[in-house]
């Protein structure tokens, strides 16, 4: 266990990140005040020279770094090898480990909703979050999957991620989605405003996980939740996997997820309330 300990999120663009509120109020809670945690703006051309730069004790990666970051690492969690990407890394003497929690904050956001475990899933878009959605399927026992992407093309990663996940994947287009909507879960991994267009078309799906946490609720997601369907947010996936990587940055299991949601709404309301 460390006590003390430089901690930041890279990514870009990285100035709407919510994990520097997340993780700052887990080290206040904790009483860990010599912990700190920043947001830097960093592509895959800077991220080595990063990765360099600090003494430091854990990383969290968000777009476009979490496959890039794998050839700079010395060791890398299993389930980090299979999604294909690591939105963390921990230094421990001078050895980079990365992980992956996100696929941890996918299976917690859904069983804190009463999402019950899949038999059928579709999942909308082909990038790394969506890697993660198929290994959070995977273990909860789904071992098939449909996958929309605007161009299936190039999806080739996903595909791939879904073979050493051992899940058998079907790829589609968007203009085939009104045909692939009876499953039980859909899970869009598409930006904001992205699944506006197909929101009337999902209206009726029993259960969907939306990413994106702002501007909520998105329109899909409102359209589902009319539509008498189950609607999980993206704020609790972002909690969730922030909650795990706290827990592996500082190796304390005792992080304080509620003062962490508390930050993390408080800061949505505040944005919300600037912009509004």
């Amino acid at each position: 266990m460390r006590t003390t300990g430089r901690a930041a999120v890279l990514g870009s663009p990285i100035a709407h990140s919510l994990s520097p509120y997340l993780h700052r109020a887990a080290y206040q809670a904790m009483g860990l005040t010599g912990w700190t945690y920043e947001a830097h703006e960093c592509d895959e051309a800077r991220l080595p020279a990063l990765l360099d730069s600090a003494d430091w004790a854990g990383l969290s990666l968000t777009m476009p770094l979490k496959r890039a970051v794998l050839p700079l690492l010395d060791t890398v969690s299993d389930l980090a090898v299979e999604v294909g990407g690591a939105n963390t890394v921990v230094f421990t003497d001078g050895v980079r480990h990365g992980d992956n929690t996100d696929v941890y904050g996918i299976e917690r956001a859904l069983g804190e909703a009463g999402v019950p475990a899949p038999g059928s899933a579709l999942v909308l878009g082909a990038g790394a979050t969506a890697a993660s959605a198929l290994a959070a399927l995977r273990n909860l026992g789904l071992r098939t999957a449909t996958l929309v992407a605007r161009d299936p093309a190039r999806a080739g990663e996903t595909i791939e991620v879904a073979e050493r996940l051992g899940v058998a994947l079907a790829v589609a287009s968007f203009d085939k989605l009104e045909a692939l909507l009876e499953v039980d879960l859909v899970v869009s991994t598409l930006p904001g405003g992205a699944a506006d267009s197909f929101a009337g078309q999902l209206a009726r799906v029993p259960a969907l996980f939306d990413v994106v946490y702002a501007p909520w609720p998105t329109r899909l997601a409102a359209s589902v939740e009319a539509g008498g369907g189950k609607v999980v947010g993206g704020f609790a996936m972002l909690l969730h996997q922030a909650v795990r990587q706290v827990e592996l940055m500082t190796g304390r299991p005792d992080v304080p997820v509620e003062a962490m949601r508390a930050a993390g709404e408080a800061e949505i309301l505040r944005r919300a309330t600037r912009t509004g």
